[in-house]
């Protein structure tokens, strides 16, 4: 990966929607030679997907919850039950396997506490957990779908 591919990944990840032609003119080369690159980006698994990214207060989900659960068993089984019974609750859109105190931490949006209520029941229900702990997000400080990418700089 050079510098033209990283500069190509950093304005993907700022605006996904530009064009072949305007991406190519941003990073200084014709269209082919940027499609190309672009397609190798995408071959090696780097460029996952693009997608749209949606205001969570405009679609009245204005709540945010990050869960953090405690589980006493830690087979193969209950792993596999779990990770298949979350799937299914479109209500959590992040869940990481932890180190610590913390075995999973979800996040989780809703349009309000009845509807964090609603999927706290079903969670419950998905696998035996030890404790679940919520809390609510108050204000969003920083956000960003964009990954950094200075390490990957030559030099860095």
């Amino acid at each position: 990966m050079d510098k033209k591919d990283l500069q190509i990944i950093r304005l993907l990840q700022q605006d996904a929607s530009l064009s072949l032609a305007e991406l190519a003119e941003a990073v200084n080369l014709s269209q082919t030679p940027c499609w190309r690159r672009l397609q190798k980006l995408r071959e090696e698994g780097i460029i996952t997907r693009q997608v749209a990214l949606c205001d969570a207060e405009r679609l009245k989900l204005g709540i945010t919850v990050f869960v953090s659960i405690r589980t006493s068993c830690h087979s193969d089984d209950w792993t596999r039950q779990f990770i298949e019974g979350t799937r299914d609750i479109p209500e959590i859109v992040e869940i990481y396997r932890m180190t610590g105190d913390v075995d999973y931490l979800l996040k989780i949006v809703v349009p309000d506490i009845k509807g964090y209520d609603a999927v706290y029941k079903r969670l419950i229900r998905v696998a035996d957990l030890s404790d679940v702990s919520a809390g609510f997000a108050m204000e969003v400080i920083k956000h960003s779908t964009a990954l950094p990418l200075g390490h990957l700089e030559p030099g860095h």
